[in-house]
């Protein structure tokens, strides 16, 4: 070989990586949750989207590697001006989905190389102390949390391959398997994750490949006559198996191997979205009822940690790790809590100017006076998966500072409000959260919103809502965050992020079509001493009081004295 690619992913695409697939970090010393390395003989370059420039330049030597930027190059606008002619490149097709290795085959191919699919990783011989693969066990989610039993799912997702006159689907990302199978895990960080792939079939009866030792006592039982159980091992063979049949694989999202394993097997590969990701999107009435309460718990303990905040820092005590640690045990005394989310991004000052800041020992910043600080963080809870960011001031702002609050303020309020018809995708709404920033010439470099699991991944598609064109249209019951934010480097951030659901259409007096909307569940004060009231519009006024009216309704009865009084302050009306 004569180079390399390294992609930030494991067999199952996902985002939260065990740490026997972090191939990246390992090359590059870059931790971020998205990214890829190209490694040729004389050069190297590490691709990472906007969230991470500047992270990527204090982690990784920049001297080895060129920082480069991932969506508007990529390595498959970097590898045409780089690989020399006649080059080898080599992949990992377990690593690459069948999209991204088309777009790597074709870039080699510009600059008169080939691209190899390598029979084992060059990494993993390199990497002499990798660790053991995760074998945690699979659990059941019970049914009052999931809301439909998973035999109703697999009998579902089913009728929707006879209808694409499919005999079945290879299910690779682990959101999918967990859902269509109601269980959970704890393979990866962060995630309720079971490392699993799976078949389903059109007659609704299933294959699930998972080794003994991750099989929980009762699984089962939980699962039914309808689901064989079989060692991971057997994946591959499975798959050969399905010779002559017409199976349903998503290119987006299934390793190029699974591919290349069909069609040497005889096949007939139908690609197309992973028929799992639309159904498990949608949350049914059991599934918001979980997240509204896991939200009110959330909120009351990201409060109490506000009123504590508040209290504490202007000591000058405070560090971006403490405060993290102390929004954690906040969640922890709540007896609910299974996990964060994600690690808690922490930025005091310039450090929140970093969107997706992760606190380090020798990173760990003193929270100043006169300083924003910008907390970002999301707690698992087995009812609910929560994000929310919040940002505050301690000690007095700048002018500029509360005018670029407000206009963030104003962008989030703008989506929070914003009325659609039926068919409306996200990329379509991204800018009325963004306009309030345009107006001052100002921008963010990160989408608006994403999607958000029911007890699973705190990052879910198919829906978004970002400068993308991705065309899934948003449906009742998609949870979603809205979060527009504002970055100076080298100074502050500035982000306010909500959950919010995706509502059922209804009439508009004197309207023509029925109209859909997002209901905000997430339940914290937003600071008020960043926000310029005379920037805001008479309607954005209202909305802000009311939604702080309904904040403290509903968590003053949660919350002990000091904290009460504390809230009623930070939600009085302006």
């Amino acid at each position: 070989l004569d180079g390399f690619v390294v992609p930030h992913s494991d067999e199952h695409q996902g985002e939260y990586l065990p740490a026997s697939a972090e191939r990246l970090a390992w090359l590059t010393s870059f931790t971020g949750s998205a990214g890829a390395a190209v490694v040729l003989k004389d050069k190297a370059a590490i691709f990472v989207d906007g969230r991470y420039t500047l992270q990527v330049r204090a982690q990784t030597d920049t001297s080895l590697f060129d920082p480069r930027d991932l969506v508007a190059e990529g390595p498959q606008g970097w590898i045409p001006d780089h690989l020399p002619q006649g080059a080898k490149l080599g992949f990992d097709p377990w690593l690459t989905t069948a999209n991204g290795a088309a777009g790597l085959r074709q870039a080699a191919e510009r600059a008169g190389g080939t691209l190899v699919a390598c029979d084992s990783n060059p990494i993993d011989a390199a990497w002499t102390d990798r660790p053991s693969p995760p074998m945690e066990q699979a659990v059941p989610h019970a049914l009052n949390l999931a809301g439909e039993e998973s035999s109703a799912k697999r009998a579902r997702v089913a009728a929707s391959l006879q209808k694409a006159q499919s005999d079945a689907a290879v299910l690779t990302l682990c959101d999918s398997v967990c859902w269509l199978f109601n269980i959970r895990g704890r393979d990866v960080p962060h995630t309720p994750f079971v490392l699993a792939f799976a078949i389903l079939h059109a007659d609704g009866g299933a294959d699930l490949f998972l080794d003994e030792a991750k099989r929980s006592d009762g699984l089962a039982v939980h699962l039914g006559d309808g689901v064989r159980l079989a060692p991971a091992s057997e994946f591959i063979a499975a798959l050969e198996a399905l010779k002559g049949k017409t199976v349903i694989a998503d290119p987006a999202t299934a390793a190029a191997a699974i591919f290349d394993r069909l069609n040497k097997a005889g096949a007939k590969v139908k690609p197309a979205p992973d028929p799992c990701q639309l159904p498990k999107a949608c949350k049914n009435p059991l599934e918001l009822e979980g997240t509204r309460k896991a939200h009110i718990r959330d909120g009351a303990a990201l409060s109490r940690f506000l009123c504590w905040f508040a209290r504490e820092a202007p000591n000058g005590a405070l560090t971006e790790i403490a405060a993290a640690q102390a929004l954690e045990g906040f969640r922890r005394a709540t007896n609910y809590l299974s996990d964060l989310s994600f690690d808690s991004i922490s930025g005091a000052g310039a450090n929140g100017a970093i969107v997706h800041y992760r606190v380090t020992r020798s990173t760990n910043a003193p929270i100043g006076t006169n300083q924003m600080f910008l907390i970002d963080s999301g707690a698992q809870y087995p009812d609910g998966t929560t994000d929310v960011t919040r940002t505050v001031i301690v000690g007095s702002p700048t002018t500029e500072m509360r005018d670029r609050f407000t206009r963030v303020l104003k962008g989030h309020i703008a989506l929070a409000t914003v009325r659609f018809p039926q068919g409306t995708i996200g990329m379509q709404l991204d800018s009325f959260a963004r306009r309030p920033l345009w107006d001052a010439g100002l921008d963010y470099d990160h989408g608006t919103g994403h999607g958000v699991g029911s007890y699973l991944s705190v990052h879910e598609g198919p829906q978004n809502i970002s400068k993308r064109p991705v065309n899934q249209p948003l449906l009742p019951g998609m949870i979603c965050s809205n979060e527009p934010g504002y970055y100076k480097t080298g100074e502050y951030g500035i982000r306010i992020e909500n959950l919010v659901v995706v509502t059922e259409p209804k009439a508009v007096p004197d309207g023509e079509r029925g109209m859909m909307g997002f209901e905000t569940i997430t339940l914290a004060p937003i600071d008020l001493n960043l926000v310029e009231p005379g920037l805001l519009t008479d309607g954005e006024r209202t909305w802000l009081n009311a939604y702080h009216a309904r904040v403290l309704e509903t968590l003053r009865p949660l919350l002990d004295e000091e904290t009460r009084a504390w809230l009623e302050q930070a939600t009085r009306a302006i």
